[in-house]
């Protein structure tokens, strides 16, 4: 495997209607040797309110590469911080593992490796009486293997920007700019 220094990606997967099961996952991959290396074992300590956490898919399943998660939201109940270390952490991990049996991430050399992964887990997920758990995991899923292969693949390209630059522009901006 030739060495993966830094590479990044980042994926926005729609929750059903009626839920707030938005997933919106930013990834880092790079060398244990490295910058991300670096940043990773960094962040093994905690921050008050934006738990880090090792991705597992269950008790004894840490993923490869080794994944540290931590939120984009403070989290304030126990119920958020229940959800994202059950379900979306769970979700994360599935996609990981996925990315590897589907050649995303390279098999050969996978201990070199390390990701770090923000969440995006809205706050009202935690209060939500009908929360679709099964959305939740399929945002959280698709996102992270978006995510994934698009730092492997490098995308979007410059010139992928450069030429959706007046036609693709944020949502925040509707109504704000015109094009």
């Amino acid at each position: 495997m030739s060495e993966i220094w830094f590479r990044t990606g980042e994926a926005t997967v729609l929750a059903a209607e009626g839920q707030y099961t938005d997933a919106m996952p930013e990834v880092l991959i790079g060398s244990t040797r490295g910058p991300v290396g670096q940043a990773f074992a960094s962040m093994l300590g905690q921050v008050q309110g934006h738990t880090r956490m090792f991705v597992v898919r269950d008790l004894n399943q840490l993923v490869r590469p080794s994944t540290i998660m931590t939120t984009k939201v403070t989290i304030h109940t126990a119920e958020y911080a229940e959800l994202l270390g059950g379900v979306v952490q769970a979700a994360t991990g599935d996609a990981i593992v996925d990315c590897v049996i589907e050649g995303i991430l390279p098999k050969d050399g996978l201990d070199e490796l390390c990701m770090i992964i923000t969440i995006w887990l809205d706050e009202r997920c935690g209060s939500h009486e009908d929360l679709d758990r099964k959305d939740l995991y399929r945002t959280n899923y698709e996102a992270t293997k978006l995510a994934i292969g698009r730092a492997m693949r490098g995308e979007p390209t410059i010139d992928e920007l450069i030429a959706n630059r007046k036609t693709v522009k944020h949502y925040a901006l509707e109504g704000v700019i015109e094009y």
